[in-house]
């Protein structure tokens, strides 16, 4: 059938179930207004739910192999249900343990704690701790080659496979889970790191602007616009380019670091600013100022804590977008430099194993690991910045 003709019978039958429903939700309840006010755009919304876990549970059920062959699409999808399956009653587990384990202000954070942060907790205590370890935790040396190249994921040695490298090795030889172990400690290390500049640089200049505000406030903020203006993927590769001229491997990668943190800056002073014009009206500013107190301390003591919510919120937020933006690099190849192991670096190296994922899924998970390894931190991150924008908003569940 052509999709010109699938489409709008599918739509029109996931309209006519969520009408369907309505109607039948409402006779069952006797015109609740939970289904008597509820619009049809809404009961589409339900019906279209309904049908995503009906093809869900649909596609699990279908068999891996078809005449022999494996099918990719099965399961993938299978190892998308258990690590989701696994990583709820992780998080449920952990959650647990929070509200019994720790300080009373833990106890406290993990009772009013949806799952989702505490998902988002777990992962990133998983990758802090795992950055932090590395050295000891990896079986092997982020550059060390061995002998075997191409070896595939899962140990399995009728497949290709070898126990002593559960995720196999790369095209040459180099063992995929050490590289990712490393990987969290140069990605999520060094992208840590700019952002910790990025705050210190677009922080304080931000809280300058607001506190001294005429010529000081109208410089930096032109400035700003001038770097805005540009698009920072596109000027970072441009200033990167530039750099490598002149330095090279962890000169090149120091560089980077200077340079992603003085574009990702530029978003810093902009919310910080903002929130400094709300506080430098404030009658405690200008008691201090008739105290005689100096900057440094207008600055670090009455204007910082008091913005520290949205600024924390907003550490998360540009954590994930440098995180990502130094991936980006890493992939197009002006990221973090060879010997170090890093997860963008990676998924170009093993994205020629995608090809092999019509006869062998087990080779074409290898870039997957990567891939995911960055896309979980990401998610977990932004999970945990949810939950702290709820908190400091002073919203309910």
């Amino acid at each position: 059938m052509s999709a010109w003709i699938l489409v709008p019978a599918v739509f029109a039958s996931l309209l006519a179930l969520g009408w369907a429903g309505r109607l039948a939700g409402q006779k069952a309840t006797g015109n609740a207004p939970t289904y008597r006010d509820m619009p049809l755009a809404v009961a589409f919304g339900y019906a279209f739910a309904l049908a995503l876990v009906v093809a869900g549970v649909w596609l699990y059920l279908q068999p891996a192999t078809l005449d022999g062959a494996p099918r990719a699409s099965v399961i993938f999808w299978r190892w998308a249900v258990h690590f989701l399956a696994a990583s709820a009653v992780a998080a449920f587990v952990f959650r647990l343990a929070g509200r019994h384990i720790g300080t009373e202000g833990t106890k406290k954070a993990f009772r009013n704690m949806p799952l989702t942060a505490a998902f988002g907790i777990l992962v990133v205590l998983i990758y802090a701790l795992t950055a932090i370890f590395a050295g000891w935790i990896a079986p092997h040396g982020q550059s060390q080659v061995f002998a075997t190249a191409n070896v595939v994921p899962g140990g399995n040695a009728a497949l290709g496979g070898n126990p002593e490298f559960p995720l196999g090795t790369d095209q040459i030889g180099r063992d995929i889970l050490s590289r990712l172990i490393y990987g969290a400690q140069n990605t999520v290390g060094i992208a840590f790191a700019t952002t910790l500049l990025a705050f210190f640089l677009g922080g304080t200049l931000g809280f300058l602007a607001a506190t001294l505000q005429g010529w000081v406030d109208q410089v930096l903020s032109r400035l700003v616009d001038v770097l805005m203006a540009i698009p920072s993927l596109i000027f970072s590769l441009l200033l990167i380019t530039v750099a490598s001229a002149w330095v090279s491997g962890a000169g090149l990668t120091a560089a980077m670091v200077v340079i992603i943190a003085v574009i990702d800056s530029t978003r810093v002073f902009r919310l910080s600013r903002a929130v400094g014009m709300n506080i430098v009206v404030m009658d405690y500013i200008e008691a201090a100022k008739l105290r005689g107190e100096g900057l440094t301390y207008l600055i670090f003591r009455e204007i910082l804590p008091n913005a520290t919510a949205p600024l924390l919120a907003e550490f998360g937020l540009r954590f994930c977008f440098v995180f990502l933006t130094i991936s980006a690099l890493s992939f197009l190849g002006l990221g973090i430099q060879p010997p170090l192991a890093d997860w963008g670096t990676m998924v170009k190296d093993l994205s020629a194993f995608i090809n092999y994922a019509a006869f062998a899924p087990q080779i074409a998970s290898a870039p997957l690991l990567a891939a995911g390894a960055i896309a979980l931190l990401t998610v977990a991150v932004n999970f945990v910045v949810d939950w702290m924008l709820q908190r400091s908003s002073g919203l309910k569940e």
